[in-house]
């Protein structure tokens, strides 16, 4: 409901001056080139947080009640990016991995937003928006085909254990302890010595994290939901071990794994950003945001800092939204099953 107690002329003046001020600090910080690199980006950050102000009072003062501005931006930048991902060949992009396309282009550029390279290049020419929209579009390809196969699998797996228990549960337990012992890197380090770097078998070395967690939280709400009415009443009524599995309990299992899939997202998108980074990922010249950030290795982050910044930005803001996302629907998952 509408709080009465805001001041709406008042908020929305506040609002639009912070939002002014904030846009013009922002496009300072980002565009000029007096400064060094730390008091640009300081300014920016500092730009962004009075931007972020504004608009909140600038909504408070329309809508009358607050808004979670956090969470609508958040959910803005995952679709932008996830559209960006899929429309990447009909976009007006520059060259992202053909360097012979490159020849006359600039490399190092900085950003500068009223060019044909609004992000910069790489020191081949490349163009950083164009290789952030694409390795946007690796990145979650893999990340959201190994998240499926983690939710299926470990999902699956999880209610089996949970609603058969005893001996079968025991065995399933054994092998899912048995993988949370690995350190998920050297896991990871360890099959992509053996698996060709694609995104078939990176998604599939991928899902290994995923699977043991969701193996979990399906097998102690199948066994949550397993002594409820619901299910009681449809052993009564002479339904069979599967029909009870799919038709009442995957139903009540998917809503809290659904949850952590959207968290686990994020996590996977780090961890394929970490292979890239580290080589063990999508080679060169094809983009991810890990062998993006690995081409500032050797000095290059010194002086072209921007090689860097750029897919980090990119990075940190998806995950940072999928963590939102993820919390998001846990609260709600949370929510339902208080009135439950």
């Amino acid at each position: 409901m509408p709080d009465n107690s805001v001041n709406r002329p008042r908020t929305l003046a506040t609002g639009a001056a912070l939002l002014v001020a904030g846009i013009a600090l922002t496009a300072f910080g980002w565009s000029t080139p007096a400064l060094v690199l730390a008091v640009k980006a300081l300014l920016f950050l500092l730009g962004l947080a009075v931007t972020y102000q504004g608009l909140s009072r600038l909504l408070l003062g329309i809508r009358g009640k607050r808004t979670d501005l956090l969470f609508n931006l958040a959910m803005i930048w995952l679709v932008g990016i996830v559209l960006a991902a899929i429309l990447a060949p009909v976009l007006p992009l520059g060259e992202h991995n053909n360097v012979a396309a490159t020849l006359y282009e600039p490399i190092n550029m900085s950003p500068q937003l009223l060019t044909d390279h609004p992000l910069g290049t790489n020191n081949q020419g490349l163009d950083l928006l164009s290789r952030s929209i694409y390795g946007a579009r690796t990145s979650l390809v893999i990340s959201l085909l190994a998240i499926a196969i983690g939710t299926v699998v470990g999902g699956s797996i999880g209610v089996i254990a949970g609603y058969f228990r005893k001996g079968t549960d025991s065995i399933i337990g054994i092998f899912t302890n048995a993988l949370l012992a690995v350190p998920p890197l050297i896991l990871l380090i360890a099959l992509s010595t053996f698996l060709t770097p694609s995104t078939r078998n990176l998604a599939f070395a991928l899902s290994l994290l995923s699977i043991p967690g969701m193996v979990r939280l399906a097998r102690a709400n199948t066994i949550a939901f397993a002594q409820r009415e619901f299910v009681m009443a449809a052993r009564l009524m002479g339904a069979t071990r599967f029909r009870i599995m799919l038709r009442e309990l995957v139903p009540n299992v998917v809503l809290p794994v659904f949850s952590m899939a959207v968290v686990m997202i994020s996590v996977l998108i780090v961890a394929e950003a970490s292979l890239s980074f580290l080589g063990l990922g999508i080679q060169q010249p094809d983009p991810t945001w890990g062998n993006m950030v690995a081409e500032g290795e050797g000095g290059a982050m010194e002086d072209y800092p921007h090689i860097v910044l750029v897919p980090g930005t990119f990075l940190f803001l998806t995950v940072f939204a999928f963590n939102l996302l993820g919390e998001k629907a846990q609260q709600r998952w949370d929510t339902r099953s208080a009135k439950l």
